[in-house]
């Protein structure tokens, strides 16, 4: 996809989506929404499958975006936060039968600095790695990402497109499709009028939800992120932190207190749910902080920023705390960054010195073994990263997963290759839409010779990341090849299968966009 410079990625992908829902849409800062009670359906106007759709057809979008980042350590983390509120919300009743099996309920990572997140139909929930950055425990990271869930469960975005003028589904759904063609396309014309629309969209709000949606938002997710365990000190907190942080440094950096303004009412609320245990003091943990620290470094790809967070080795040396702790696990990943490897070597060993003075939790060590592993592989040295993996000898994780096959593709042993290709392989065949764990596999299969392996899983990789052309081309490929005798029959049956059935995901999706029969040239 070509970039959209001009228009970051949240504001460029959620504008897109604005377009659409605010289509025939009076502005929702000037006109009430009557919001249903809770629970009420407002499928009769735009179904769960269609709402289901609209979030498929955008997240095609951001799948393929160079700032949609998947970081296994982070993910993971992201993700182990966002579950518990999930789950939580099923025992609350606010996930339906219909929307529990059919939303995707899925959490995805931005590479981003602003502080922001934002809900998408079909239960798509995006955080910017800023947004990460900037939180003190995970609570208020819990406290953000239950508000967002809310948003869905309450099918928020349904009654932003339904609007005033209940606009029909598939107009917006079309409207949406049209957007993404002409972004696309090779047309400035249609790609510029599709910018100026989504960035007037976008001046509007951010998914610009009503101050009774927000509140909502607010209750419902306190709610959740309490029944999931987390702290309830971590809503205000968390609004506490973002109001400081917007009024002290903001320069168009926090466009989540744009599109959720914090009024001092909402404010407040947030404290009355508190009750007489007060607000509390959270205290991050360890693996928290380290968390936000990698945030930090991986949000900003510039060397200028990286040498900044570099610097930060050159605090005290007598102070044994948390932000030691961090700022030294901060600057070896930044040195990482900038292949300064000596530097890295320091700071990584005064952080283990610390680690076991403060007592770190084991989610802190653990991060301080796999950053000394990315120094290793950084250094080209796979044997060295794969000894720095034992202290974790038996885990099972995708972070070790994808740490392993990186560390592989670099080492020189095929039977190294080989066990990592294989490991990759028993994960998909559960895991079948992990696009991360394809591409490794593809590289890891064409060091080992095996041309067919390796391009059916490129193009399960681009099947996985939504460019269901590039991944018919890549199919298509393999296929020709397959037409050797010698080739792995059984390997050339799966190809042609899957080439059939993505060929056929094609035409769907074209039928989708055409309901009218698709024009010349519009076919790939």
């Amino acid at each position: 996809m070509k970039r959209l410079n001009p228009i970051p990625f949240s504001r460029r992908c959620l504008a897109v989506l604005l377009s659409a829902a605010l289509l025939g849409q009076t502005a929702v800062a000037q006109a009430q929404v009557n919001l249903p009670a809770l629970g009420d359906s407002v499928s009769a106007d735009v179904s769960i499958g269609a709402e289901k759709k609209l979030g498929d057809q955008v997240m095609r979008q951001i799948r393929i975006d160079p700032d949609y980042i998947d970081d296994p350590l982070l993910l993971e983390y992201a993700q182990n936060t966002w579950q518990p509120l999930v789950d939580a919300a099923r025992r609350l009743g606010n996930i339906s039968e219909d929307t529990s099996d059919r939303f995707a309920w899925e959490l995805f990572l931005v590479r981003d600095k602003s502080v922001n997140a934002f809900a998408l139909p079909g239960g798509y929930v995006g955080v910017h790695l800023g947004l990460i950055a900037m939180t003190g425990a995970r609570d208020e990271l819990a406290s953000v990402l239950g508000h967002e869930l809310s948003h869905v469960t309450q099918r928020h975005i349904a009654r932003s497109i339904i609007g005033d003028s209940r606009t029909s589904t598939l107009a917006t759904v079309g409207l949406l499709l049209g957007i993404l063609a002409a972004a696309k396309s090779r047309s400035m014309d249609g790609a510029q009028a599709a910018i100026v629309t989504s960035q007037a969209a976008a001046a509007q709000a951010q998914l610009n939800f009503s101050r009774d949606m927000e509140r909502e938002a607010d209750r419902v997710g306190f709610q959740v992120m309490t029944q999931a365990g987390y702290q309830p000190a971590g809503m205000a907190s968390m609004f506490e932190r973002m109001e400081q942080a917007y009024h002290l440094m903001d320069s168009g950096a926090y466009p989540y207190l744009r599109s959720h303004p914090l009024t001092s009412e909402r404010i407040g609320e947030a404290r009355a749910r508190l009750g007489t245990a007060g607000p509390g003091k959270l205290v991050g943990t360890t693996e928290h902080v380290l968390m936000a620290a990698r945030a930090r470094v991986l949000m900003d790809q510039r060397t200028d920023p990286w040498r900044v967070l570099q610097a930060l080795d050159g605090g005290s040396r007598q102070k044994e705390n948390i932000d030691q702790l961090a700022a030294r696990y901060t600057s070896a990943l930044a040195s990482i960054k900038l292949r300064d490897f000596s530097r890295a070597e320091a700071s990584l060993k005064t952080a283990d010195a610390l680690a076991g003075l403060l007592g770190a939790d084991p989610g802190a060590k653990r991060l301080l073994v796999y950053a000394r592993a990315e120094l290793e592989l950084a250094r080209g040295k796979s044997e060295a990263g794969l000894a720095a993996l034992e202290p974790l000898k038996g885990e099972r994780s995708r972070p070790m997963l994808m740490m392993r096959a990186d560390l592989a593709q670099a080492d020189p042993r095929p039977e190294v290759k080989r066990e990592a290709a294989e490991a990759l392989q028993t994960h998909l065949a559960l895991r079948a839409h992990d696009a991360l764990a394809w591409q490794q596999s593809g590289v890891l299969w064409e060091q080992l010779r095996q041309p067919l392996r390796s391009l059916r899983a490129q193009g399960e990789a681009r099947a996985a990341l939504g460019d269901i052309t590039g991944a018919i081309d890549r199919f298509a490929s393999a296929e020709f090849q397959a037409r050797d005798k010698k080739a792995d029959q059984f390997e050339a049956s799966v190809i042609d299968a899957r080439l059939r059935e993505l060929r056929y995901e094609r035409r769907q999706l074209l039928a989708e966009m055409y309901p009218r029969g698709v024009p010349p040239g519009a076919e790939p």
